[in-house]
């Protein structure tokens, strides 16, 4: 390598061995700061932004030097979400009565089912979260997590449900009318596996399963 640069190994060494200096050391801790600042921030902060929590913090620096450490380092900012994630648009196929009836309660474990889904915000951005949850215990007895909202989300919170419950029958799956529980993909998988389809009526918020009701979510119930 020294002779394909044309310098002598003596000069390498003597670069290679040599401490950093003042100014090297002052931007590697520096640098830690704005990680810091930066990570605090959701990874939404430039470099004006971190330059003013540093500045909050007793730091001496200029924006341009915080910009070009950040630039060096490969810090940049993501745009701040702003948005929430689109609702998909699509036929509804299939829907089914409420059969549920606002009874909440079972007597036993993979009686009811009730099956929902939401968006959360991740490091990778908007990801959906559908879950399963057994009435009688209130546990969640399956979920899956995806980039989009589609019928296959809300199948596979399912086929978790059915294989770590051990293929129960004569389950109720009580959801909303979204186009993903009516979709005839959707509809198949109940039907194959035998489980019953009951779906609130639309506008009738109290036909979900509330978050607590009454004492039996205070007592410990098994899986």
């Amino acid at each position: 390598m020294c002779r394909v640069l044309g310098v002598s190994a003596s000069g390498f060494y003597d670069w290679f061995e040599r401490p950093q200096g003042k100014r090297q050391q002052a931007n590697a801790q520096l640098l830690v700061r704005i990680r810091n600042s930066f990570a605090a921030s959701d990874r939404t902060y430039g470099s004006p932004r971190i330059l003013r929590d540093l500045q909050a913090a007793g730091e001496t620096c200029s924006v341009n030097r915080v910009a070009r450490l950040m630039q060096a380092a490969g810090i940049k900012a993501r745009h701040k979400r702003r948005r929430l994630p689109g609702q998909l648009v699509s036929a509804v196929h299939s829907v089914a009565p409420n059969l549920l009836e606002r009874q909440f309660l079972a007597s036993g474990p993979n009686q009811k089912w009730a099956a929902d889904f939401t968006y959360v915000w991740t490091a990778e951005g908007w990801l959906f979260v559908a879950v399963v949850l057994d009435l009688y215990s209130r546990r969640v007895v399956g979920w899956s997590m995806q980039s989009t909202m589609t019928a296959q989300l809300v199948m596979d919170a399912l086929l978790m449900a059915i294989l770590r419950r051990g293929r129960p029958e004569a389950v109720l799956h009580h959801s909303d009318q979204g186009s993903q529980y009516t979709s005839e993909d959707f509809q198949r998988l109940l039907e194959s596996h035998g489980i019953a389809c009951s779906m609130s009526r639309r506008g009738n918020c109290w036909d979900r399963p509330p978050r607590r009701s009454g004492t039996e979510n205070r007592v410990k119930r098994p899986i």
